[in-house]
């Protein structure tokens, strides 16, 4: 038997190339197999968010008579500091911390309720079920509100049941969690239900021979189990609910109650499509993008501190 030593194995192996070390060429390989997904995230992500900043720190002015047409003026922070101290973008700050609190709770809870009920065989035609609660997700969410915007009027029938008018200026909040939680809960619940089909059978054997019930399994192990996901859920969640736009652009149409401005992200769109100003559209934007930032954050940090 012939014992190759370390000098005499490095020669007998394959030569990498002509004049080109095998970490080298590794190293060729990588960025060729990351390029197609650095230049995809440059232009779609990294740009635009550029392009924003760029334009958050100009303004439209117009010189002398305006005959000329407006300029593009350097403005520094102004429109940042228009942003902070106009009462509409306050008030749309407001109206999504409110729905913030009032849609999260109820349609993570509800979602998790769902996927513990088709998780533990309670509800029967698990596939039916999960099917019909995923459903109102596939439509797309102009359609969802236009169909609830048609529910909610006076001709529908369904305002007689309502102890209050689902387009007036104390229903419109309730109504537009109400048109996010019927969207949003099945897809959350499939998640949910993903998770719960991770977790140990064994584990679950082993609560029930020390009688555990249904309840007890479900709440001390279970939902301790699957707290990861809920986390990154709450954080997608809480993103998407500062991105509030769609639902309350529809109902604009059929109500007073909703102003052009009544989230951010309509305060945006009035800025930039209706007012022209795209630096103040751009600073609002930024803003936005900022707080979403820091509330994520917020909440991985409670993620991560609960876990450990």
């Amino acid at each position: 038997m012939t014992v190759l030593t370390p000098e005499r194995a490095a020669s007998t192996q394959a030569p990498a190339g002509p004049g080109i070390p095998v970490r080298e060429r590794r190293g060729r390989a990588g960025l060729t197999l990351a390029a197609p997904f650095a230049i995809l995230l440059t232009l779609t992500v990294l740009v635009p968010i550029g392009y924003a900043l760029y334009l958050s720190l100009f303004t439209d002015r117009l010189s002398g008579l305006g005959f000329s047409g407006p300029h593009q003026a350097f403005v520094a922070l102004g429109n940042y500091l228009d942003v902070l101290t106009d009462s509409a973008f306050h008030a749309s700050l407001g109206n999504v911390a409110l729905f913030v609190l009032v849609h999260i709770p109820i349609m993570l809870g509800l979602a998790l309720v769902l996927a513990l009920l088709i998780d533990s065989a309670v509800v029967r035609l698990r596939r039916l079920w999960s099917l019909a609660v995923f459903l109102p997700y596939a439509v797309p969410t102009v359609i969802t509100g236009l169909i609830w915007a048609y529910l909610y009027s006076p001709n529908s029938g369904l305002t007689a049941l309502l102890p209050f008018d689902p387009l007036g200026k104390t229903g419109i909040l309730p109504s537009i969690v109400n048109i996010a939680t019927w969207q949003w809960v099945g897809y959350n619940m499939i998640i949910f239900y993903t998770a719960l089909q991770a977790v140990p059978r064994d584990v679950l054997e082993a609560a029930r021979a020390d009688g555990a019930g249904g309840f007890r399994t479900a709440w001390s192990i279970k939902v301790p189990m699957i707290r990861p996901t809920m986390f990154v859920a709450l954080v997608f969640t809480v993103i998407g609910s500062l991105q509030l736009f769609t639902e309350p652009l529809v109902l604009r149409g059929f109500t007073g109650s909703v102003t052009s401005t009544w989230s951010p992200s309509l305060y945006v769109y009035e800025a930039a499509f209706i007012a022209n100003d795209y630096g103040r559209a751009a600073a609002a934007s930024v803003l936005l993008a900022v707080v979403s930032a820091l509330l994520s954050a917020l909440v991985m940090r409670l993620s991560a501190r609960r876990s450990r």
